[in-house]
């Protein structure tokens, strides 16, 4: 009998590999099922068996114990930066404190502030944290605030060779945008728009997509990533949603997200993001949409009849005081869900806790589960993806494995695994991770990465960025007023 210390990290087991523990999530007849004390086989990159008991020889026998062998977690909006909303948590409104560019500085030109090392080395920590969560398949996400406009192909190269070092399946497209917000010295809004800008984001995104979509055995896919629907001009959405169609890859927008981009459509458009989208035909089953918090009866009913899935990230979301209205009521209209983080921790426990705790409270009953929550983070974002070999353990699928301990003093007594993990457990529970049947993580380890050392570089490029704060925030006070600390300093 082996061990997971037994195998290579960074590198697939050689012949076919059984996996056993105390409970196992298999995918029978379209549903997940539970199997207490099954076997997981898989050989290469895919599932041979998930079930009771394998009758076959394997080179390869690893008896986890008390575990959960699980698929893993798919991130529909997985944060690839440093998390600058920690900034503005306690420190409110965060439109003053560099969320909202001012004119002044928009009139001195905005600046990249972080260098392209430190871009790269971002996406790379942020793949590296997401495999320590059980997250299998991300959908990077980062902010444009701190960008001179938008992502450029050069990071994106960079990302995806990292994640195909890291072993990370992605969808990848550097973001891009027709316009941003800006705010005058009187503190009103306004939009600046520049379309010839947008279409060549576009066109940048559209060439990386060309030169990655499908490469290292799959790891690495396409996305278009217009920024957020206000942010952008017709000709551009319509241009994206023909590239989707050709390119047959996702297209992922933020809408129906906050009173701000509310207000902003019905001054733009007189409709809100979905409507707005709708009016224009762009609605379709290639398209996911993250947050949907402010999203409006008809919104909903729009998502359910264009196949358009929700990207629910209810920890980011309530952390700034908005729910979902809710997960259960999304999901009766019709509505695909699958589950993003979007946040640090990139902890897909924790935004399955909160997200049952949000719906509840918002229907006054228990109007959805913890496998509802469960499906949303694996079958939910395959079928966002539209994808059929990710987020289940079934023959034929694609070895994408994620191993939860069930021994943890904390969470005992155990009886269902699934309601455990989602109550007591959180992402530090997660043992290993296979991607594409390679082991990406193992014992909080990932292969060629130094997790401490990063992590005090991700430290000293936070605090750089926080120096730079003063140039795009309203009315440029000093860092010290922009961000008050909890209690007084001494």
């Amino acid at each position: 009998m082996a061990g997971l210390n037994d195998l290579t990290l960074g590198a697939r087991p050689g012949g076919k590999t059984l996996l056993t523990a105390e409970w196992l999530v298999a995918h029978e007849g379209g549903t997940h099922v539970l199997i207490r004390n099954g076997e997981l086989v898989f050989e290469g990159n895919r599932i041979l068996y998930a079930g009771r008991r394998f009758e076959g020889e394997v080179a390869n026998r690893i008896d986890l114990g008390a575990a959960l062998i699980s698929p893993g977690f798919i991130d529909l909006d997985a944060l690839s930066d440093l998390d600058t909303y920690t900034l503005v948590t306690d420190n409110q409104p965060g439109w003053p404190r560099g969320r909202v560019w001012p004119e002044s500085y928009v009139a001195r030109g905005p600046y990249e502030m972080y260098s392209p090392e430190e871009l790269a080395f971002q996406k790379r920590f942020a793949f590296a944290t997401l495999l320590l969560n059980g997250i299998t398949t991300a959908l990077p996400i980062a902010s444009l605030y701190y960008r001179e406009w938008a992502e450029t192909a050069e990071e994106f190269d960079a990302a995806a060779e990292a994640a195909a070092a890291l072993g990370l399946r992605v969808f990848l497209g550097p973001a891009y945008r027709s316009g941003g917000a800006v705010v005058d010295n009187t503190g009103i809004f306004h939009m600046r728009f520049d379309e010839g800008r947008g279409l060549a984001g576009l066109d940048t995104a559209l060439g990386f997509i060309r030169r990655h979509h499908r490469t290292h055995g799959g790891l690495i896919n396409g996305l278009l990533a217009p920024d957020r629907v206000e942010t952008c001009t017709q000709t551009l959405l319509e241009r994206t949603m023909d590239a989707a169609r050709e390119l047959d890859c996702p297209v992922r927008i933020h809408m129906a997200q906050g009173k701000f981009e509310l207000d902003m459509m019905d001054r733009l458009h007189d409709a809100t993001g979905p409507q707005w989208l709708a009016r224009l035909g762009l609605l379709n089953d290639h398209l996911i949409a993250p947050h949907g918090t402010y999203a409006t009866e008809r919104d909903v009913a729009l998502y359910a009849e264009h196949g358009v899935s929700l990207a629910h990230s209810p920890l980011v979301s309530a952390r700034m005081g908005s729910v979902l209205k809710s997960f259960a009521s999304f999901r009766a209209a019709g509505v695909n869900i699958g589950m993003a983080t979007d946040t640090a921790p990139a902890d897909m426990w924790m935004n399955m806790l909160v997200g049952l705790i949000a719906c509840r409270i918002a229907e006054h009953s228990n109007a959805a589960s913890s496998a509802d929550f469960f499906n949303a983070a694996t079958l939910g974002g395959a079928r966002a993806l539209r994808r059929n070999d990710l987020g289940r353990l079934s023959a034929g699928s694609l070895a994408d494995i994620a191993i939860f301990r069930l021994d943890d003093a904390y969470m005992t007594p155990s009886v269902d695994p699934i309601t455990t993990l989602l109550m007591g457990g959180n992402g530090k529970v997660t043992e290993a991770v296979f991607v594409d049947g390679r082991l990406s993580m193992r014992h909080g380890k990932v292969h060629d990465f130094d997790l401490v050392a990063a992590r005090e570089q991700a430290q000293r490029q936070f605090e750089g960025l926080i120096a730079k704060y003063p140039d795009r925030s309203w009315k440029h006070p000093p860092v010290e007023e922009i961000f008050r600390p909890s209690f007084p300093l001494r």
